[in-house]
């Protein structure tokens, strides 16, 4: 079957905001949801997309604050909005029996939205992703840091790159140039400034009440379910993927070299590698 090279530009209104979403064809074929990072975007996952798009129908969401999808005004960014989000546009494009990725925050969400729905999501990959310690990870403090420091407005795009490599020291340069595209924009003055919702991030961080605790939902998981570990990841440890997998028969896990927490933009060809050969083991 023939199929597109890229993703068709789409978008949907939910919850009263216009969300963007890649839609890479194939319709007939068993549907594939991605949900990027904290920080992320739905062409993060491009290199993946165009991996599975002969076989499957990738859907790459922009989620609410990021991307080409609209911020929220009053900045809920927390994991009801966002699994709400994800059941409109489940419902309005009448999904069925589907596959969920997501990394980081967006593996979270794929998580809560399965425990809710477990009969329509036959597979599960969670990238470097799982509870979380009793003790803050090394990782997070780093991020929380890095957006809490992070400015407002950079001058040219090369500071804004210098800053973004530095933050992202093992991604390939193809990864680093499409983060830039869809992370930063330039402003009527000349000078770059971020696309994606930074300030509203921090704001809905600061509310501790939208932690949840996610062992019940790892051991009541009912799909086959594929955990990647960075091997290098200061976020998610390899005693929490061990666990995991302890926790419930129907998860597994697999550690990518030369990646820390941010897979696809480090080691992409393992990370397709790794999600297929998951992927073909689902009926």
């Amino acid at each position: 079957m023939a199929t597109q090279a890229t993703g068709i530009d789409k978008f949907v209104s939910v919850n009263g905001l216009r969300l963007h979403y890649l839609d890479w064809g194939n319709r007939e074929s068993r549907p594939i949801i991605m949900l990027h990072g904290l920080r992320g975007f739905a062409h993060e996952w491009d290199s993946v997309s165009r991996e599975l798009c002969d076989r499957y129908h990738v859907l790459a969401l922009d989620q609410r604050g990021r991307g080409d999808s609209a911020w929220d005004p009053e900045a809920n960014y927390n994991t009801d909005a966002y699994i709400s989000d994800l059941e409109q546009l489940v419902e309005h494009l009448n999904l069925d029996k589907f596959i969920l990725l997501g990394h980081s925050m967006g593996g979270g969400n794929a998580l809560n939205y399965t425990s809710k729905h477990p009969a329509k999501v036959v597979g599960l990959v969670l990238e470097d992703m799982g509870p979380r310690p009793s003790i803050p990870s090394l990782g997070g403090v780093r991020i929380a840091r890095e957006m809490a420091s992070a400015p407002d407005e950079f001058a040219s795009w090369a500071e804004a790159e210098a800053i973004t490599r530095r933050e992202r020291p093992l991604a390939t340069q193809e990864a680093l140039k499409v983060r830039l595209e869809n992370t930063l924009k330039r402003l009527p003055n000349g000078k770059i400034t971020w696309k994606y919702d930074i300030r509203g991030f921090q704001k809905a961080r600061s509310n501790p009440s939208g932690q949840i605790d996610l062992w019940p939902l790892v051991r009541n998981l009912q799909c086959p379910t594929l955990v990647l570990r960075g091997a290098v990841s200061d976020v998610f440890s390899r005693e929490t993927a061990q666990e995991m997998a302890r926790a419930n028969p129907k998860v597994q896990w697999i550690e990518v070299p030369n990646a820390d927490h941010y897979l696809n933009d480090d080691n992409p060809e393992v990370v397709k590698r790794e999600v297929s050969r998951f992927l073909e083991r689902i009926k």
